[in-house]
């Protein structure tokens, strides 16, 4: 089984013998037409900017452009859904994130979608990590020890990017490891969650290196440690939870492509080869430009270890009982 820190490393060294099979097999299929590629996602947002950084060069090995779709609504079920009602011929692929494989199923039980059994990756693209930032406005804590100090102190609130997001989360299981309380404030996405944060309405918050970089560059913010296994490429000097001394921490919030279960076999493996194609070092420059890292996973072990992690996401979710807002 390949662990998450295998997995992550430099896009264009991981050939997969699965996929390298795929390959000598002769497979010949293109499409005919457009290739949509549905982001569950408004423009704009990291999800948005990692699919079109993948649609250019897959397009291109396609011999079709792919075209972006942006499909928001219900935390990302609408879109998934009319990924998994289109025609299982290559033309519709599903731009899938962790919160859809391994929090959704949790939080919406009647979509009529169930990412993590309905559709089977085709690769894996890039991992952001969240950022446990400290507000400077509200406190002075420099580490993630003086927060939990702190937090001991006297009563905390800390923001998230919405109930049941991979921010809320990552705030619960910190939480928990460091045996403390903070009160949460849940905002509608990483811009007003931002913007609370630099007017001091909290004490700390978790959000993406995509959306915190740059304020965490500025000032406006002072990071405490990632929630990733391996620091963010991003923010090279800011240790990881684990190093900060929260044992076992690792959650990282990975970006793939996916199809419908019902594609066949030969189409499956035309668009992933092609997908594999695309990782070059152009793409890692442009994804790391967006301060994302990428992620490979060896193609004979990749529909195991999107199972291992949606599963595991899911328990998180289901132990911190949380509601869809």
């Amino acid at each position: 089984m390949t662990t998450r820190r295998m997995a992550l490393g430099a896009m264009g060294g991981l050939l997969a013998p699965g996929l390298l099979r795929a390959q000598s097999s002769g497979a010949a299929w293109k499409p005919s037409r457009p290739v949509r590629m549905i982001v569950t996602y408004p423009p704009g947002g990291v999800n948005d900017i990692v699919g079109r950084i993948v649609a250019e060069p897959l397009g291109a090995e396609l011999g079709q452009p792919v075209v972006v779709e942006n499909r928001a609504g219900a935390g990302g079920n609408i879109g998934t859904l009319a990924a998994a009602q289109a025609e299982p011929d290559g033309h519709t692929i599903l731009f899938g994130t962790t919160a859809m494989f391994g929090v959704n199923p949790v939080l919406y039980q009647d979509s009529g979608v169930n990412a993590a059994e309905d559709f089977l990756c085709l690769g894996t693209i890039g991992e952001v990590a969240n950022v446990l930032s400290a507000v400077p406005k509200r406190n002075q804590a420099r580490t993630v020890q003086e927060l939990i100090a702190e937090a001991r102190r006297r009563p905390l609130v800390y923001g998230s990017v919405g109930n049941g997001s991979s921010s809320h989360l990552s705030a619960v299981v910190f939480l928990k490891a460091a045996g403390i309380e903070a009160t949460h404030v849940p905002y509608r996405g990483s811009s007003p969650l931002v913007a609370a944060m630099l007017a001091g309405d909290v004490d700390f918050g978790f959000d993406t290196t995509a959306t915190s970089t740059g304020h965490i560059r500025s000032g406006g913010l002072r990071p405490l440690g990632v929630t990733t296994a391996r620091r963010a490429s991003a923010l090279p000097d800011v240790p990881t939870l684990r190093e900060a001394g929260i044992k076992d921490y690792d959650l990282g919030i990975w970006f793939g492509l996916h199809v419908p279960v019902r594609t066949p076999a030969p189409i499956f493996a035309s668009l992933q080869n092609a997908l594999l194609r695309t990782r070059t070092a152009q793409t890692t420059e442009r994804l790391q430009r967006a301060f994302v890292d990428p992620l490979a996973v060896p193609g004979d072990q990749l529909q195991e270890w999107v199972k291992k992690d949606s599963l595991r996401w899911q328990a998180i979710a289901r132990e911190a009982g949380i509601r869809a807002d």
